[in-house]
C-alpha cells in the first residue's frame, strides 16, 4: 500500500509514517514543517522472530517525519479521527489514498503495519518524547538568548555554591549530548557521567524558587510606598535572572530525560513505554511547582501595584514605578511561561493619572452630599482644606512638580 500513511500522536507530537514519496507529498498538501523521526532506531525494540523480521521490514521500507503538534497539526489529527488508547495515551490511525492523494481515514490498521506491533510502537512514542523535549530544549536556547542576561552570566556572577555547580553540569551533559549524537546511543559509560547530575539541577531549580518566593513575600510586606518602589524596582531586575536559571534548570532537565529514554530503550525496551509516561508526569509536576511560584509572584506583584494606585495623589512618582515594575515583571513572566509551554496571561495594569485621581476624589466629594449643593460645596471646601493642609508640608519643590504634572495631565 504505497499510499497508505500511519500516524501516531502523543498530545505532543504526530508521527507520519510510510512511503517516503507519500509522506512527503501529504506534508505539503497540509503544509506541516516537519523532523526525522529516526526511524531505523526502532530496530533496537525488535526481539527475535519471524514477527520482528516482519517489523523490520516493515521499518526499512517506510519513512517516518515528526510534527510538533500546534493547533493547525492538532486539528489535522482530530479531523483524521485518531483512536486514542487509555493504556498507552496515544493516538493512531491510517490514511489511505489512491493515485498519490492521501484521501480517508482507515480505522484500523491491517496485520503487519507498524501500529500493530506493540513494540515499535512504544518506540515510536518514545522517539517522539525526545524529539519533543528536544523542541524544546531549542526555544529555552532562543528565550535565554533574547534576554538580557543570559544564564551562563548570571551562574557565573554568583559565589553561591549551589549555582556555581551548575556550570560543571552543564559542561557534562553538553558532552553526553555530542556522544549521544555522534554514536546514535547512550552507552552505559555515558549514562553513568550523567545521571548523578539530577540531584544539582533539581537543588538549584529549588534555589531559585525559593528566591522568587523571597521576592514576592518582600513585596508584600512593604508598608512604605517609596520602599516598596524601590523593592518593586529591585524585583523587576532580579526576576529576569531567575528565570533564567530556571529555564536553564529545565532545559537540563530535559536533556537528561532525552538521555534516559536513549539508556533504557537500549537497556530495557520491554519498560520504554511506562518510563515514558513517567517522565511525561514527571515533566508535568516541575511545570505546575514553577508556575504555581510565578504566578504567585505576579499576584503580589499586581496586589502592590494595586496599592501603588490608591496612593497616587501624594506619591505620583512612585505610584507609577510599581506599577511598571508590575508590569515588566509580569512581561518577564509570561515570555517565560510561553517558552516552557505553560498556558495562561495576564492584562497590563495602568499606572492612574495623577488628575483622574484627583478627580475621582472631586466626584465622591459632589455624590456624598446626600442634603444637595450646599452639603456637597461643604464636604468639597472640607476635602480641599485638608488635601492643601497636606500639601503645604510638603517641600515645595515636590508641590511644585505635582502641580506641574496635574497641568500637564489635564491639558494632555
Amino acid at each position: 500500500m504505497d499510499d497508505e500513511i500511519q500516524l501516531i500522536s502523543d498530545g505532543d507530537g504526530l508521527a507520519v509514517i510510510g512511503n517516503p514519496m507519500a509522506v512527503e507529498r501529504w506534508l505539503v498538501s497540509e503544509g506541516l514543517p516537519s523532523k526525522d523521526l529516526g526511524l531505523p532506531r526502532l530496530g533496537s525494540v525488535l526481539s527475535t522472530g519471524a514477527a520482528a523480521a516482519q517489523a523490520g521490514s516493515e521499518i526499512a521500507a517506510n519513512s517516518g517525519r515528526w510534527v510538533k503538534l500546534t493547533k493547525e497539526s492538532a486539528r489535522l489529527a482530530h479531523k483524521h479521527g485518531l483512536r486514542k488508547s487509555s493504556e498507552t495515551g496515544l493516538s493512531t490511525g491510517v490514511l489511505k489514498g489512491n493515485s498519490g492523494q492521501i484521501k480517508g481515514f482507515v480505522e484500523f490498521a491491517r496485520p503487519g503495519t507498524l501500529l500493530t506491533n506493540p513494540a515499535v510502537l512504544a518506540g515510536a512514542a518514545g522517539i517522539m518524547a525526545q524529539l519533543a523535549m528536544q523542541q524544546a530544549m531549542d526555544e529555552i536556547t532562543d528565550y535565554l538568548a533574547t534576554i538580557d542576561k543570559k544564564v551562563d552570566d548570571v551562574l557565573r556572577a554568583q559565589q553561591d555554591a549551589v549555582l556555581a555547580d551548575m556550570i560543571g553540569v552543564d559542561f557534562v551533559i553538553e558532552e553526553a549530548m555530542t556522544i549521544r549524537e555522534k554514536v546514535g546511543r547512550v552507552s552505559e559509560v555515558t549514562w553513568s557521567k550523567v545521571q548523578s547530575t539530577t540531584i544539582t539541577i533539581a537543588r538549584t531549580q529549588a534555589y531559585a524558587l525559593r528566591q522568587l518566593d523571597a521576592l514576592a513575600e518582600k513585596m508584600e510586606s512593604e508598608p512604605k510606598i517609596g520602599e516598596l518602589a524601590k523593592t518593586a524596582k529591585k524585583a523587576e531586575s532580579k526576576v529576569q535572572e531567575w528565570l533564567a536559571v530556571l529555564a536553564r534548570c529545565f532545559q537540563l532537565q530535559d536533556a537528561i530525560a532525552v538521555l534516559e529514554l536513549d539508556r533504557v530503550l537500549d537497556a530495557s525496551p520491554d519498560e520504554l513505554d511506562r518510563h515514558r509516561l513517567a517522565l511525561r508526569a514527571a515533566r508535568h509536576n516541575r511545570l505546575e511547582v514553577i508556575s504555581r511560584s510565578t504566578e504567585r509572584l505576579m499576584a503580589r506583584m499586581d496586589a502592590a501595584a494595586g496599592t501603588a494606585n490608591t496612593k497616587v495623589l501624594l506619591h505620583p512618582t512612585n505610584s507609577r514605578e510599581v506599577v511598571q515594575a508590575s508590569n515588566h515583571v509580569a512581561i518577564a513572566v509570561v515570555d517565560f511561561h510561553g517558552r516552557l509551554g505553560i498556558e495562561g496571561g495576564r492584562e497590563s495594569l495602568e499606572a492612574r493619572r495623577w488628575a483622574d485621581a484627583a478627580t475621582e476624589v472631586r466626584d465622591k466629594a459632589l455624590e456624598a452630599g446626600a442634603d444637595g449643593v450646599d452639603a456637597a460645596r461643604r464636604l468639597g471646601n472640607e476635602t480641599f482644606d485638608r488635601a492643601k493642609s497636606v500639601t503645604g508640608r510638603l517641600p515645595s519643590r515636590i508641590t511644585g512638580r505635582a502641580l506641574r504634572r496635574r497641568d500637564d495631565n489635564e491639558e494632555s
